[in-house]
């Protein structure tokens, strides 16, 4: 990870990107943000979901387009490189390396083709500056796995902070059951790259029963493998 990374003059509060509005608090917002593989939504299918939300009012807009788009991502389009464990395990390292540095990492799941995390910025580190550490690196190690060149990230991103202690509850139960919602296990747990997984396995009884059952074993990183 970057090392050096420019801080943050601070909390910028809401601003734009272009498409998507965002908000950064500083450390005293919760943050949700959810940011996708560059190939996951068709131009199309983009367009159509801007037509179908464009009535909307104001506050509801945003809120409509992102859970249309969420819907449309669990059903698996585009290249799905992040169903691929090496490819998952770069995300995930880079998602756990400045934890209690920059921010405190509260959930996240990996998706085959996007990612939701819940976390709160420490300042003087913003929400753009922490976004922006997770994608620049993870798509240089990524694509160099890979084999390949241009954009693996969408450039934009989901974001919404926190209310309060429900919001914070359904955010995290949301985010550990995506994979169970969109048909890829069976419980939270079960999925390989996810914080309610990481919880499981840091029980000591489930971590000896694992190595129990699974001495030496590491999963090879196909693409058509199931975590």
């Amino acid at each position: 990870m970057d090392q050096n990374s420019k801080k943050s003059d601070g909390p910028r509060g809401w601003y734009s990107r272009g498409y998507l509005p965002h908000f950064d608090g500083g450390s005293r917002f919760t943050q949700s943000v959810t940011f996708r593989l560059a190939d996951s939504l068709p131009k199309l299918v983009i367009e159509r979901i801007r037509r179908e939300t464009h009535s909307e009012p104001d506050e509801r807009r945003d809120l409509e387009r992102r859970k249309k788009i969420e819907f449309v991502l669990d059903s698996g389009l585009g290249s799905c490189w992040l169903r691929t464990d090496r490819i998952a395990a770069v995300v995930e390292t880079a998602l756990l390396f400045f934890d209690g540095e920059r921010y405190r990492l509260h959930a996240w799941v990996i998706m085959p083709n996007h990612v939701h995390v819940l976390f709160t910025p420490i300042e003087p580190h913003a929400l753009s500056q922490i976004v922006g550490s997770w994608k620049s690196f993870t798509a240089k190690e990524c694509n160099s796995l890979l084999g390949r060149i241009g954009a693996f990230w969408e450039a934009d991103y989901f974001d919404r902070y926190i209310r309060d202690e429900k919001h914070f509850q359904a955010a995290t139960e949301y985010f550990e059951g995506n994979p169970v919602v969109a048909g890829l296990c069976g419980r939270p747990e079960d999925w390989r790259w996810s914080s309610a997984r990481r919880r499981l396995a840091e029980r000591p009884e489930y971590a000896a029963a694992e190595t129990a059952a699974l001495p030496g074993s590491d999963s090879a990183g196909d693409p058509g493998d199931q975590p």
